[in-house]
Protein backbone atom coordinates (compact mmCIF):
# COMPACT_ATOMS: atom_id res chain seq x y z
CA UNK A 1 0.00 0.00 0.00
CA UNK A 2 0.69 3.67 -1.08
CA UNK A 3 1.76 6.06 1.83
CA UNK A 4 2.42 9.62 1.43
CA UNK A 5 5.07 11.62 4.01
CA UNK A 6 4.64 15.24 4.03
CA UNK A 7 6.73 17.21 6.58
CA UNK A 8 9.44 20.13 5.89
CA UNK A 9 11.55 18.76 8.33
CA UNK A 10 13.79 15.72 6.63
CA UNK A 11 14.42 13.87 9.59
CA UNK A 12 10.97 13.87 10.13
CA UNK A 13 9.99 12.51 6.85
CA UNK A 14 12.88 9.64 7.13
CA UNK A 15 12.22 8.59 10.25
CA UNK A 16 8.68 7.81 9.47
CA UNK A 17 9.59 6.55 5.91
CA UNK A 18 11.75 4.05 7.85
CA UNK A 19 9.43 2.93 9.96
CA UNK A 20 6.66 2.58 7.52
CA UNK A 21 8.96 0.58 5.06
CA UNK A 22 10.30 -1.98 7.62
CA UNK A 23 6.27 -2.88 7.64
CA UNK A 24 6.21 -3.06 4.32
CA UNK A 25 4.44 -0.04 3.10
CA UNK A 26 5.66 1.68 -0.08
CA UNK A 27 6.74 5.64 1.24
CA UNK A 28 6.76 8.60 -0.75
CA UNK A 29 7.77 12.46 0.25
CA UNK A 30 6.47 15.61 0.07
CA UNK A 31 7.76 18.43 1.56
CA UNK A 32 5.42 21.22 1.87
CA UNK A 33 1.62 21.66 0.56
CA UNK A 34 2.56 22.59 -2.75
CA UNK A 35 3.89 19.50 -2.93
CA UNK A 36 1.73 17.56 -1.63
CA UNK A 37 -0.79 18.62 -3.82
CA UNK A 38 1.44 18.56 -7.22
CA UNK A 39 2.67 14.53 -5.92
CA UNK A 40 -1.04 13.38 -5.67
CA UNK A 41 -2.04 14.95 -9.11
CA UNK A 42 0.47 12.38 -10.45
CA UNK A 43 -0.46 10.29 -8.24
CA UNK A 44 -3.82 9.76 -6.93
CA UNK A 45 -3.89 6.16 -5.96
CA UNK A 46 -1.90 6.72 -2.12
CA UNK A 47 -3.95 4.88 -0.01
CA UNK A 48 -3.05 7.55 2.94
CA UNK A 49 -1.43 10.87 3.56
CA UNK A 50 0.29 11.80 6.76
CA UNK A 51 0.52 15.56 7.05
CA UNK A 52 1.91 18.17 8.92
CA UNK A 53 0.35 20.85 10.26
CA UNK A 54 2.94 23.75 10.35
CA UNK A 55 4.92 23.89 7.35
CA UNK A 56 6.10 26.80 4.74
CA UNK A 57 4.60 27.69 1.38
CA UNK A 58 0.86 25.91 2.16
CA UNK A 59 0.07 24.41 5.52
CA UNK A 60 -1.31 21.49 6.22
CA UNK A 61 -4.86 23.06 6.97
CA UNK A 62 -4.22 25.32 3.35
CA UNK A 63 -3.93 22.09 1.45
CA UNK A 64 -6.19 19.58 3.25
CA UNK A 65 -9.45 21.38 0.78
CA UNK A 66 -7.70 20.96 -2.27
CA UNK A 67 -6.22 17.52 -1.36
CA UNK A 68 -9.91 16.35 -0.71
CA UNK A 69 -10.38 17.15 -4.42
CA UNK A 70 -8.10 14.91 -5.64
CA UNK A 71 -8.07 11.65 -3.46
CA UNK A 72 -10.24 10.35 -0.74
CA UNK A 73 -7.22 8.63 0.72
CA UNK A 74 -7.23 9.46 4.82
CA UNK A 75 -5.28 12.30 5.89
CA UNK A 76 -3.36 11.73 9.43
CA UNK A 77 -2.21 15.20 10.86
CA UNK A 78 1.10 15.52 12.11
CA UNK A 79 0.76 17.94 14.82
CA UNK A 80 3.39 19.25 18.24
CA UNK A 81 2.75 17.88 21.18
CA UNK A 82 1.02 21.14 23.00
CA UNK A 83 -1.16 22.10 19.60
CA UNK A 84 -4.36 20.12 21.26
CA UNK A 85 -6.50 23.22 19.14
CA UNK A 86 -4.50 22.29 15.99
CA UNK A 87 -6.10 18.42 16.20
CA UNK A 88 -9.59 19.93 16.75
CA UNK A 89 -9.18 22.11 14.18
CA UNK A 90 -7.44 19.53 11.97
CA UNK A 91 -10.40 16.76 12.80
CA UNK A 92 -13.00 19.56 11.73
CA UNK A 93 -11.47 20.35 8.40
CA UNK A 94 -12.01 16.89 7.61
CA UNK A 95 -8.56 14.81 8.53
CA UNK A 96 -9.54 11.38 9.93
CA UNK A 97 -6.72 11.21 12.71
CA UNK A 98 -3.58 12.88 14.39
CA UNK A 99 -0.21 11.87 15.16
CA UNK A 100 1.78 14.05 18.04
CA UNK A 101 5.26 14.42 17.83
CA UNK A 102 7.20 13.29 19.31
CA UNK A 103 5.74 10.12 18.58
CA UNK A 104 6.15 6.34 19.63
CA UNK A 105 7.19 3.61 16.66
CA UNK A 106 4.32 1.52 18.00
CA UNK A 107 1.61 4.63 17.98
CA UNK A 108 2.57 5.33 14.88
CA UNK A 109 2.13 2.53 13.03
CA UNK A 110 -1.25 1.78 15.22
CA UNK A 111 -2.92 4.47 13.83
CA UNK A 112 -1.91 3.87 10.34
CA UNK A 113 -2.93 0.66 10.09
CA UNK A 114 -6.47 1.70 11.63
CA UNK A 115 -7.03 4.47 9.12
CA UNK A 116 -6.49 2.02 6.35
CA UNK A 117 -8.74 -0.83 8.26
CA UNK A 118 -11.14 1.99 8.01
CA UNK A 119 -10.97 2.63 4.51
CA UNK A 120 -10.88 -0.49 3.95
CA UNK A 121 -14.08 -1.44 5.34
CA UNK A 122 -15.57 1.89 3.81
CA UNK A 123 -14.19 0.77 -0.28
CA UNK A 124 -17.09 0.02 -2.78
CA UNK A 125 -16.54 -3.32 -3.92
CA UNK A 126 -19.05 -3.06 -6.94
CA UNK A 127 -18.97 -0.78 -9.65
CA UNK A 128 -22.77 -0.32 -11.43
CA UNK A 129 -24.09 2.11 -14.28
CA UNK A 130 -26.06 1.47 -16.76
CA UNK A 131 -26.23 -2.04 -17.13
CA UNK A 132 -22.72 -2.41 -16.62
CA UNK A 133 -21.44 -3.97 -13.36
CA UNK A 134 -18.01 -4.55 -11.82
CA UNK A 135 -17.62 -6.58 -8.14
CA UNK A 136 -13.93 -6.52 -7.05
CA UNK A 137 -14.17 -8.70 -4.74
CA UNK A 138 -15.74 -11.54 -7.26
CA UNK A 139 -13.17 -10.06 -9.83
CA UNK A 140 -16.22 -10.09 -12.21
CA UNK A 141 -17.49 -7.66 -15.10
CA UNK A 142 -21.46 -7.82 -16.74
CA UNK A 143 -23.08 -6.56 -18.66
CA UNK A 144 -26.55 -7.08 -19.65
CA UNK A 145 -25.70 -9.52 -16.75
CA UNK A 146 -23.37 -11.03 -19.53
CA UNK A 147 -19.79 -12.07 -18.56
CA UNK A 148 -17.20 -10.12 -20.06
CA UNK A 149 -14.41 -12.75 -20.04
CA UNK A 150 -11.16 -10.07 -18.89
CA UNK A 151 -7.41 -11.23 -18.80
CA UNK A 152 -5.84 -10.41 -15.36
CA UNK A 153 -4.19 -7.55 -16.86
CA UNK A 154 -7.06 -6.28 -18.35
CA UNK A 155 -9.55 -6.39 -15.33
CA UNK A 156 -6.75 -4.99 -13.04
CA UNK A 157 -6.70 -2.01 -15.74
CA UNK A 158 -9.91 -0.91 -15.80
CA UNK A 159 -10.04 -1.88 -11.80
CA UNK A 160 -7.76 0.88 -11.89
CA UNK A 161 -9.73 3.15 -14.38
CA UNK A 162 -13.10 2.69 -12.54
CA UNK A 163 -11.69 2.97 -8.87
CA UNK A 164 -10.12 6.75 -10.07
CA UNK A 165 -13.02 7.76 -11.82
CA UNK A 166 -12.88 11.14 -13.59
CA UNK A 167 -9.13 11.67 -13.43
CA UNK A 168 -6.45 11.79 -15.80
CA UNK A 169 -4.24 9.22 -15.85
CA UNK A 170 -0.65 9.39 -16.94
CA UNK A 171 0.70 6.26 -19.16
CA UNK A 172 3.62 6.41 -16.25
CA UNK A 173 1.98 6.15 -13.58
CA UNK A 174 -0.88 3.79 -14.75
CA UNK A 175 2.11 1.01 -15.88
CA UNK A 176 3.55 1.89 -11.89
CA UNK A 177 0.06 1.23 -10.50
CA UNK A 178 -1.22 -1.93 -12.64
CA UNK A 179 2.27 -3.51 -13.99
CA UNK A 180 4.63 -2.29 -11.05
CA UNK A 181 7.24 -0.04 -10.57
CA UNK A 182 9.55 -3.40 -11.98
CA UNK A 183 7.72 -3.55 -14.97
CA UNK A 184 10.54 -2.83 -17.86
CA UNK A 185 8.75 -3.72 -20.67
CA UNK A 186 7.19 -1.63 -23.52
CA UNK A 187 5.11 1.47 -22.23
CA UNK A 188 2.83 1.49 -25.31
CA UNK A 189 1.30 -2.10 -23.08
CA UNK A 190 -0.91 0.45 -21.81
CA UNK A 191 -2.20 1.64 -25.27
CA UNK A 192 -2.62 -2.51 -26.61
CA UNK A 193 -4.48 -3.39 -22.95
CA UNK A 194 -6.70 0.03 -23.25
CA UNK A 195 -7.70 -1.14 -27.04
CA UNK A 196 -8.61 -4.86 -26.32
CA UNK A 197 -10.55 -3.61 -23.12
CA UNK A 198 -12.49 -1.59 -25.53
CA UNK A 199 -13.73 -4.15 -27.67
CA UNK A 200 -14.43 -6.46 -25.11
CA UNK A 201 -16.70 -3.93 -23.49
CA UNK A 202 -18.80 -3.01 -26.78
CA UNK A 203 -20.70 0.29 -25.87
CA UNK A 204 -18.61 0.54 -22.57
CA UNK A 205 -15.47 1.33 -24.24
CA UNK A 206 -16.29 4.87 -24.92
CA UNK A 207 -16.21 5.58 -21.20
CA UNK A 208 -12.71 5.19 -21.13
CA UNK A 209 -11.77 8.38 -23.48
CA UNK A 210 -7.66 8.62 -24.75
CA UNK A 211 -6.04 12.40 -23.21
CA UNK A 212 -3.67 12.77 -26.26
CA UNK A 213 0.03 13.71 -25.13
CA UNK A 214 -1.60 12.55 -21.60
CA UNK A 215 -2.62 9.51 -21.05
CA UNK A 216 -6.72 8.11 -20.50
CA UNK A 217 -9.47 9.02 -18.39
CA UNK A 218 -12.34 7.22 -17.45
CA UNK A 219 -15.57 8.80 -17.70
CA UNK A 220 -19.06 7.40 -17.72
CA UNK A 221 -20.73 9.38 -20.37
Amino acid sequence: MKILVVDDEFHIRKVIGDYLRTEGYEVFEGTDGLDCIEQLKSRPDVDLILLDVRMPKLTGFEAIEQIKKITDAPILFLTALDESFDEIKGLNLGADDYITKPFRYDILIARVNSALRRRKALKPTVFESKNFKMDFSKREVKIFETPVTLTKMEFELLEYFVKNNELVLDRNRILDSVWGYDYYGDPRTVDTHVKTLRVKLGEYGEWILTKRGVGYQFKVE
